[in-house]
């Protein structure tokens, strides 16, 4: 009696715990399905911004508000001069290693914004900056603190691994500069030899978080299935207690 009362209490508490884990791994499940919608909206929000006929980059009024997930990838447009100087970036693109030429521009309303002008090859040199004044099309994108390529920038050798805009700012000598972001130019048409090359922003966001909802209900299942399937065979496999279905009266 015993022995079948410690028999019939593991198989609770192994399907107890298989319960329990189905519920957390379905709980997985719902979150990775939440994560998707807003990996969708994400992507449909950046997408209407790229396709949006530019506007105004965000102004000294706006920089202490600014939330970079409001304004990254807004499509703008600036006209002004570009001022002395500049940032070579290093890069790996769609056509290999370089570097992006960073450059302080001064807009007519004022403020400067860092620009990449775009991507050079390592053996070339980038054309000469427009000397007079130039409108800028471009994408809104956010500073990139520190480095990159597993290695911090050196200002005072000239070596930078990210487009660090309070970095590259005060090396360059520019002030009034939007201190948070910097702007990818847009190719330039009717220019097809030009350096540097602009209009080679990669704007991805992988979203495999359906495939990830999948393996967690798949895995839930497999869980709530070994917990049953161990209740079942444990039950069967116990000795008959006439005790337990009520004891035959011999003949």
């Amino acid at each position: 009696m015993r022995s079948g009362t410690r028999s019939i209490g593991a198989r609770l508490s192994a399907l107890a715990c298989a319960l329990v884990l189905c519920a957390v791994l379905v709980s997985l499940g719902v979150w990775q399905l939440e994560r998707r919608e807003w990996k969708r909206d994400l992507i449909a929000r950046v997408d209407a911004r790229i396709a949006a006929a530019p506007a105004a980059p965000p102004g000294p009024a706006e920089w202490p508000t600014l939330s970079d997930s409001e304004i990254e990838y807004k499509h703008v447009i600036m006209t002004g001069h570009f001022s002395d100087g500049d940032a070579l970036v290093q890069a790996v693109t769609a056509r290999g290693g370089g570097f992006w030429v960073v450059a302080p521009f001064v807009t007519d309303a004022g403020f400067t914004v860092l620009v990449n002008r775009g991507f050079v090859p390592a053996d070339r040199r980038a054309d000469p900056r427009p000397a007079d004044e130039t409108v800028v099309t471009g994408l809104v994108r956010i500073s990139e603190l520190g480095g990159g390529f597993l290695r911090s920038n050196r200002p005072e050798a000239g070596r930078w691994y990210s487009r660090d805009v309070p970095a590259i700012a005060e090396t360059l000598g520019a002030t009034d500069v939007a201190p948070s972001y910097f702007v990818d130019a847009d190719a330039r048409p009717g220019a097809p030899g030009a350096l540097p090359i602009g209009g080679l922003t990669v704007v991805s966001f992988p979203n495999s978080h359906l495939v990830y909802a999948l393996t967690w209900f798949a895995l839930a299942a497999m869980a709530l299935f070994a917990g049953g399937l161990v209740f079942v065979k444990g039950r069967a496999a116990e000795p008959d207690d006439p005790a337990r279905r009520g004891r035959a009266t011999p003949a």
